[in-house]
């Protein structure tokens, strides 16, 4: 039976503001439940965030919960844990926010091996801003500051915080909200520098920039890119007769949990050493 996760969110802040067919619901969604699942007591759950669509989630879980400035998050939070490693803290940032502006952010969180876990929104777009090109833009896709297409190669986030020391990678999509719970469990319970990227299209800017379709078209491109569709799919407008999806979008992307590793974390190396009277 899926829970009901109502309590963990202030519903005197709805409506939200996601645009129709959005998928950052669904993944708040597989949050919250993971969240409800590990049993972690809400005056213990810190949820930090920046700027952007998935951002603004932070303000509708009924957590201790901060929005802070633009690509900052992952340096709040980091902030944040030091000073309160009791808390669970839970990063919620975007293509643009994490990897872009906040990218620099990134890298070094995951160097330190801060205990928090970064959940980044891929949706190949600014969304919140008028849908230009973010670091996550496969080459050819339309945007509002690439109207012929953009030229530059896409970051692989995953392969980004695996380089830089990141204990726990791995990649999902709004599709499998199921999957993606299964992961996010494991990220939360995981000691360390904890990163989920999720694929979660906008349909507003990338779906109707490059004709890909709604909501519903998108999450079924998705599908057909994570395994078998069936007829009734086949038949829709935007998946090709081979039950196929539109080349582009997440091309040579795996899926899963991508790394585990176990090293020194980061908070904990800093208080042994206070203990110590700062001795090496």
């Amino acid at each position: 039976m899926i829970p009901d996760v109502r309590g963990y969110l202030r519903e005197n802040r709805m409506p939200h503001i996601l645009c129709p067919g959005c998928g950052h619901g669904i993944v708040l969604g597989a949050l919250l439940r993971a969240v409800h699942a590990l049993g972690i007591p809400q005056d213990r759950l810190a949820v930090v965030a920046g700027i952007g669509c998935s951002s603004r989630l932070a303000g509708y879980v009924d957590a201790c919960t901060l929005h802070t400035t633009h690509g900052r998050a992952l340096a709040f939070a980091a902030g944040l844990k030091l000073a309160r490693p009791e808390l669970v803290v839970i990063v919620l940032t975007g293509d643009g926010d994490g990897l872009s502006i906040g990218g620099n952010h990134l890298i070094h969180a995951a160097r330190r091996n801060v205990d928090l876990t970064c959940i980044l929104f891929n949706n190949a777009v600014y969304g919140m801003t008028g849908g230009q090109v973010a670091p996550t833009t496969q080459p050819g896709w339309v945007a509002s500051t690439a109207p012929y297409g953009h030229p530059e190669p896409a970051f692989d986030g995953c392969a980004l915080v695996q380089g830089a020391g990141g204990t726990f990678v791995a990649r999902s999509m709004a599709y499998d909200p199921r999957g993606l719970q299964a992961i996010l469990t494991e990220a939360l319970e995981h000691r360390g520098f904890s990163y989920v990227e999720v694929l979660t299209d906008c349909p507003v800017y990338f779906g109707r920039y490059n004709r890909l379709g709604e909501g519903p078209e998108l999450l079924w491109s998705q599908k057909a890119r994570f395994g078998e569709v069936g007829q009734m799919l086949r038949d829709k407008r935007f998946v090709t007769p081979d039950g196929t999806a539109p080349a582009g979008r997440v091309e040579g992307l795996r899926f899963g949990i991508l790394h585990r590793a176990e090293r020194p974390e980061f908070t904990h190396v800093c208080w042994s050493q206070v203990r110590r009277g700062g001795d090496p």
